[in-house]
């Protein structure tokens, strides 16, 4: 058995997804790397084979912005999983490349509109679709859904009072006046800021004020900032409405950093022209930094069914790490792993249709061979 992989997209998760499917997958794999800059998909394609130890092959490609070629026709036409890893603006465009040549298809993508479009394109697919499948959103809410089943399960009870989970992309040290560095790419950090998240309050859907309810938390003796933003909760207030009293997702900073956000938004009205503003004032004051680390952490809290309240809970702290003969930033694996089992979820299970993160089995997942190595086990 063999696969054929086609990666769209070759910026630093996909140079992520394109080592870890080299260096940690069990199958005979061929690998063909799509941008529409040719030599920046070969620079890609050449790293992947000097990074891993396995033997593995990787083609670079033009993917042409202006239409379909002959050569990409080939590559469609061979390919088994299509793991999207371009800007989101392009995901409707990919997947609809994946439906026509009959790919199974994998992106990681935040954008509401997008998503909603794709939905509605694989609802009568023929192989599976799995939409926001990186890190928040992504293995986050597989690991809160996991946590909310086994507390169910464990107290014998179907409802619970909290199910909370968070993230942060950070660095090693944070300085005034903005206590934040980049360490990946500033896209999309100003537009969870200011676009509306999705919560559960009083067993129901709500859309909140990101940046609306900020609180501090200690994890593993480290404290922080948390604060509602945008697009990390996936599916799971629709999934778990009439289930949980209050859900949400929000974001993990260092004390300081959303005070100094607040102050670059006043006076800014609402909307895209303050994420484009806001965007700018963050990518002039803040530095990019390489070393970079995860914080997660996720908790479900309620009653069982003696009346004792009770809470379960569990947090990481992720590093970078060695995969073959590269060295990967934290959110680069955090975010690629995920991606990598759920194409093999998909390969190995044929799965058809739409399936979003309620709708992934969480234990084998976050148990899953290419999960492992990054988060560690889930008992």
């Amino acid at each position: 058995m063999s696969y054929n992989m086609v990666i769209a997209g070759a910026g630093g998760i996909a140079q992520a997804v394109g080592l870890i499917l080299s260096e940690w997958g069990t199958v005979p794999l061929k690998i063909f790397i799509g941008n529409r800059t040719l030599q920046k998909a070969e620079k890609v394609a050449r790293w992947i084979g000097e990074g891993t130890t396995n033997p593995s092959v990787a083609k670079a490609f033009c993917l042409s912005e202006s239409g379909m070629t002959k050569e990409m026709e080939e590559i469609f036409t061979q390919g088994d999983v299509l793991l999207d890893c371009l800007p989101g603006s392009l995901a409707p465009k990919m997947a609809t490349y994946a439906k026509t040549f009959g790919l199974h298809y994998v992106n990681l993508t935040e954008y509401v509109a997008e998503t909603n479009e794709i939905m509605e394109l694989a609802k009568n697919a023929k192989t599976g679709f799995v939409l926001q499948s990186g890190l928040a959103p992504g293995y986050i809410d597989i690991l809160a859904h996991y946590l909310y089943q086994e507390f169910c399960r464990k107290h014998s009870v179907d409802k619970v009072d909290k199910l909370q989970f968070k993230v942060g992309a950070l660095t090693d040290h944070a300085v005034a006046p903005h206590y934040y560095g980049f360490t990946w790419s500033p896209v999309g950090v100003a537009t969870e800021y200011i676009k509306d998240a999705e919560a559960l309050r009083d067993y129901k859907k709500v859309y909140l004020k990101s940046l609306s309810e900020r609180a501090k938390i200690i994890i593993d003796g480290r404290t922080y900032e948390e604060d509602l933003t945008s697009g990390g909760a996936a599916d799971l207030p629709d999934a778990l409405s009439a289930k949980v009293r209050y859900l949400d997702y929000k974001t993990l900073r260092y004390p300081g950093h959303y005070t100094w956000v607040e102050q670059q938004l006043a006076g800014l009205a609402k909307g895209d022209a303050a994420i484009k503003t806001l965007q700018e004032k963050m990518e002039t004051e803040i530095p990019h930094i390489e070393q970079d680390q995860i914080v997660l952490y996720a908790a479900v809290e309620g009653k069982d069914s003696h009346g004792i309240l009770r809470r379960s809970e569990a947090s990481n702290l992720i590093l970078p790490q060695k995969v073959g003969k590269h060295r990967l930033r934290a959110i680069q694996t955090t975010t690629a792993a995920p991606m990598v089992q759920a194409a093999f979820m998909l390969l190995e299970s044929n799965q058809k249709g739409l399936i979003l993160q309620s709708k992934i089995d969480p234990k084998p997942f976050l148990n899953g061979n290419f999960v492992v190595p990054v988060y560690g086990n889930i008992k």
